[in-house]
Formats: structure tokens, C-alpha cells, sequence
């Protein structure tokens, strides 16, 4: 199926591009050229207990089942294309050319829900991404994948894989097992710590009114040496609502994403925040204090929604640790198991049968 630039049409046709972009979501072809990405994460003699990237992809298959042709995580999604055009004060922290002042840099990105399931319903409490990536001169690159959540939820990927297990739904109930999960928090009080945080920043109505955020922290180097560690989010310059109360329709948050493209573009402010010297660039379950300095770098204008088909972001691995000049991974252990876990889940998802993108889903008044 070819993608569908969704650009303001007339009625009747509106309907039918909504749909048109929630068929096959999240599906991937036959890809040639495997991007790979780092395996710095695995290292040393394998051993049965050892947390290795196919053991984490595992996990994924564990808690959510095996669909072919899909991401592990954040399988439901659509693609998006744009621009971003930097203010220029992003040149004081890094030399990276996607800051360079009146910059225009082209952006594909992915909008997404978490989890592993393609065709999952909506719902406002579920964590949603927003994946870019930037293409810069010279052939470089800068990809991010952000979420909505103000701090990561586990500190190590032993933490995280341990909670996607203990938090597994069991098919009687569609809940966690209370004494595996109880079990769990009792020995990850960072985690606590980071799901109280994340219940004073209460979801927002959709994604074109989120803040995503890296949480990661990376080290930026400027054009005279100077280095900072900068941890970065988009901040919305659409109007922010609460989310609803109660249940939402099944594919409400994406058809609400689509109709928001009907009237124009969508725009984000990227801003960098800079951290000082006693700040955790280890630890993402951490919050950095409000007080610390931030940058206004630019904009980003998201234009178009596709389905996901051959060529935009559907073929892309959105590896945070693929950086231009000018930024660098800091030694916070996630960074090197998400690039892992991506590429090994990259790799297993285009060598799968070509599932040609035909998973339906419904539009909002069929649920």
C-alpha cells in the first residue's frame, strides 16, 4: 500500500484518508539494507542468566506475542515528515550543524504508542513516543526516540526488562500479577520514585499537545571545545488540554493526530536544558532541578502523516546513539542497551514475512 500525504482535503475525503492512515500501521516489509546499529551493550562470555539483547527482545515477544513484521516496542504508530529550523542558540553548546542559526533541516519521525501489540486501543494513560530523525549535511545524522514521561522508569535495562515481566498482564484478569509487581517495587525504589513523579505530570489530551522528552543525558561539545551535558525535549506551541476522563474511542488518539493535520502544520519547540556539575547523567529515573539553564534551539514543524509504508519512518531505527558531530552518549547504561535491543529487534522484524501492511484499523464510530 503507498503512503497517503494528508494535507487538508475536502469533506468527504477527510474521513477516508483517516482510515487510510490507520491501515497497516506499524507494518514492515522486506527491508534491504539492515541498519544494525551498536552492540556495545553485550560484552564479555555469555552465561544463561546474562541480559542479552535477544533475551530483552524476548521479553517484548514474552509480555506482548510474536507480530511479524512489527516493532517489539511502540508497534502502533504512523509516520510523519518535516522540518526544523534551529534559532541558533543551540551554537553555544554544540558544534552540530542542526543548530546552526536559520538552519533548515528535513525530519522523518514516527508517532507511537508503547507496547507491543500493532493494533492495541487507545488509551491516555499509555505512554507515547515521538521518534526523529534529522538528516544533516554531509550524509550525518541525528535520531531520537523521546516519550511523554518527565523521568525513564527504571535506572538499568536489567530494571526494566525485570518490571516488563513483573507487570505482564495475566489473561484472566488484564492485570499484573499483584505479588510479582509488589515484589518488584519493593526492590527498585528508584522506580517508586519515578511513577510518583510521573502522576504530577498527568497525561495531556493527544500527541500534538505532548511534551516529549530524551531523558537521556548526552554530552554536547561546541566549535571552541567547551562540553555540557544536555538533556533535551519538544515542547508543544499547540494549545494543551487535559486529557479525557474515562475510556477513549480505540484509535482516538491517532485520529485525533490526523484530523489536527487537517488544519496545518504541527509544531514543537525543541529546548535544551543544560545540566551542572552534580547532576546525574547516569541515572534517567532522576529529574534534573527546574532551575537549570535551558535553550531554546528551534522548531519543529511536522507537516504530513503517512501510513507507515516502504521509505519513510516505518524502515527506520530510531538508535539514540546515531549523533552528528557536537553530541555524544554519556555513561548512562540505557544508552548502549536501547541501541542494542533496537537493532536486534530492527533485524528480526525485516527479516520476517512481508505482512504488506494489512492490518485494519477501524475508524472512530466502528468501535
Amino acid at each position: 500500500m503507498e503512503h497517503e500525504d494528508l494535507k487538508p482535503p475536502a469533506a468527504p475525503a477527510r474521513e477516508l484518508r483517516r482510515r487510510s492512515a490507520l491501515i497497516g500501521i506499524g507494518a514492515v516489509a522486506c527491508v534491504g539494507a539492515v541498519d544494525v546499529g551498536a552492540f556495545a551493550y553485550v560484552s564479555g562470555r555469555a552465561t544463561p542468566d546474562r541480559l542479552t539483547p535477544g533475551r530483552l527482545a524476548d521479553g517484548f515477544e514474552t509480555v506482548f506475542g510474536k507480530h511479524p513484521g512489527f516493532r517489539r516496542n511502540h508497534a502502533k504508530g504512523v509516520s510523519v515528515a518535516g522540518e526544523f529550523v534551529a534559532s541558533g542558540a543551540g551554537t553555544s553548546v554544540s558544534e552540530a550543524t542542526v543548530f546552526e542559526d536559520g538552519r533548515r533541516t528535513p525530519v522523518t519521525g514516527r508517532f507511537s504508542l508503547s507496547g507491543g501489540v500493532p493494533d492495541v486501543a487507545d488509551a491516555t494513560k499509555t505512554v507515547r513516543g515521538l521518534a526523529l530523525r534529522f538528516d544533516l549535511p554531509d550524509g550525518e545524522q541525528w535520531r531520537t526516540a523521546m516519550v511523554n514521561l518527565p523521568v525513564f522508569q527504571d535506572r538499568t535495562p536489567q530494571g526494566f526488562y525485570d518490571r516488563m515481566l513483573a507487570f505482564k498482564a495475566l489473561p484472566d484478569t488484564g492485570q499484573p500479577d499483584p505479588e510479582k509487581k509488589a515484589a518488584f517495587l519493593a526492590e527498585h525504589p528508584e522506580t517508586v520514585r519515578a511513577m510518583e513523579l510521573a502522576k504530577k505530570h498527568p497525561p495531556t489530551s493527544g500527541f500534538a499537545d505532548s511534551t516529549f522528552n530524551g531523558l537521556n543525558a548526552f554530552h554536547f561539545t561546541n566549535g571552541s571545545g567547551g562540553s555540557v551535558p544536555v538533556r533535551w525535549s519538544m515542547v508543544p506551541l499547540q494549545p494543551v488540554r487535559a486529557a479525557a476522563k474515562g475510556p477513549i474511542g480505540r484509535n482516538e488518539l491517532f485520529e485525533t493526530l490526523i484530523d489536527a493535520f487537517d488544519g496545518g502544520p504541527l509544531r514543537w519547540r525543541l529546548v535544551l536544558t543544560i545540566g551542572g556539575p552534580e547532576d546525574p547523567l547516569d541515572d534517567a529515573t532522576l529529574p534534573w532541578p527546574d532551575s537549570r539553564r535551558t535553550l531554546d534551539a528551534g522548531v519543529l514543524t511536522l507537516s504530513s502523516v503517512h501510513t507507515e509504508a516502504s521509505g519513510n519512518a516505518r524502515d527506520i531505527n530510531f538508535d539514540p546513539t546515531v549523533l552528528p558531530r557536537g553530541i555524544a552518549v554519556s555513561d548512562d547504561p540505557l544508552l548502549s542497551a536501547r541501541s542494542s535491543v533496537y537493532a536486534r529487534s530492527f533485524a528480526r522484524r525485516t527479516g520476517e514475512p512481508d505482512t504488506k501492511g494489512t492490518v485494519k484499523v477501524t475508524g472512530k464510530h466502528d468501535d
